[in-house]
Order: C-alpha cells, then structure tokens, then sequence
C-alpha cells in the first residue's frame, strides 16, 4: 500500500495473513512504491511498516518452492521497478543497493515480528522504530545459510562487530528493549503510537530543511562509508 500524507510517502508492507512474508511480487512492487516516493516533488521521507500484526516474518517459504518449480517470479512490473542503484554492479544494485541510490531518508516503523529479510532491509534504512510488539531476528544459522542482504556490511556498522557476531551466531530473537539497548532502533512506543512517532520524525526533517542538501548529505554518509 502506498500513500502520501504532509509530504511524507507511507509504504505499509501488505500480506498480513502471511505475517508479510516476502515474496518476489512484495519485491517488484516495494520497488516500485520506492521509484513514486523517489520521483515525487512532493515526497521528502519515506516511512516503511506492516500491515497487521507483523512488519515481515521474512522470506515466505511456499513462494520460494513456486519460484524453485517455475524457474523464477514474473511480477509483471519490471519496467516500472524503482533502480536508483549504488554504482556497484548491476546486479548487486537490483538485488541490494537499491535503498543506497535514493536522495530522500527512509524511517522503518516496526510494528510487529521481523525476522529474517523482514529485519535484513531495515538496515539499509535510515532510522528503525520499534513497537512494544516488534520482534528482530537474524536467524540464518538456523537454516543453515548465511546472512543477507548486505546485513554483514550494515549490521556491524549500526551496532558493533561483536554485537553483530553474538547476534548472528546465535540467532536470538530480540525483544524491543534488547534491540534498542544494542543500538538497531532509536526507540520503543506503543503500537498505537508508532506510525505518529515515525511520521512525527519524519517531519523534522521536513519543515524548513533543504531537500537537496539532505539527499546530499545522505549519500555523502553512505558513499564515505562504503568506500
């Protein structure tokens, strides 16, 4: 679901039966949401939540096996997908970068469970607000993967090498308080309140602020720190 409010874009991540799991539609079409807010005038910040009780309960396992049996996913949006890209690699920018290559900030608003790529693309975000109901989980041992995303490159860098390490290996599921005191969100509210305390942070960076030396600023930041 996408919307503009006070020049703010709003994209509310939509499978709340599945606990938003991600899928390859979720995919091409937050991109797609990513390339309005990045294209509008209007837009300064982008705020990112979910639908229902969840943010993401990470990648939906019945969408993968279908992508497995068809050889992959046709979203039907591919002329339309958002590609600001960092300048890496193609490929790299489709899959990860994306967030990188954008000039507005972007708040994650964390209303519920967010495991696996529901806590991996909150990284590359600005700024992460937790609800008391928020749960975060890098749980990629348990499968017996590594992690993704870029999390190896943004975790450490957010948090500390070790912090990220104990985090990784163990592969705890993180209540709002453990999250905050580890330094992955700014802070904890309660459910109800959390889309006004994102938006309410959301507009300091609007009202009489520069758009163009915030995009600046952003990717000076960013750009440094992947160097």
């Amino acid at each position: 679901v996408y919307e503009v409010r006070e020049r703010i874009a709003t994209i509310t991540l939509n499978r709340p039966h599945r606990l938003n799991a991600w899928t390859g539609r979720m995919h091409a079409e937050y991109r797609w949401a990513l390339a309005q807010a990045e294209g509008d005038d209007a837009v300064r910040v982008v705020v990112v939540t979910g639908a229902g009780r969840g943010f993401c309960a990470g990648a939906d396992s019945q969408a993968l096996e279908g992508h497995i049996e068809k050889g992959g996913y046709d979203s039907g949006l591919r002329g339309e997908v958002a590609n600001p890209g960092y300048g890496a690699r193609p490929e790299f920018d489709a899959t990860f970068a994306y967030h990188f290559g954008l000039a507005k900030p972007v708040i994650a608003a964390i209303n519920g469970p967010a495991v696996g790529v529901g806590a991996t693309m909150t990284l590359a975000m600005d700024i992460r607000l937790a609800s008391e109901k928020a749960r975060m989980g890098f749980v990629f041992s348990r499968r017996g993967i590594v992690p993704e995303a870029c999390s190896t490159w943004f975790l450490p860098r957010i948090v500390g090498m070790s912090t990220a390490l104990e985090w990784f290996y163990s592969a705890d599921i993180l209540n709002p308080a453990e999250a905050q005191a580890g330094g992955l969100v700014r802070n904890v509210v309660a459910p109800d309140a959390l889309l006004d305390e994102a938006r309410t942070l959301a507009r300091k960076f609007v009202a009489g602020k520069s758009p163009v030396a915030v995009a600046m600023t952003r990717q000076m930041l960013y750009r440094n720190a992947a160097q």
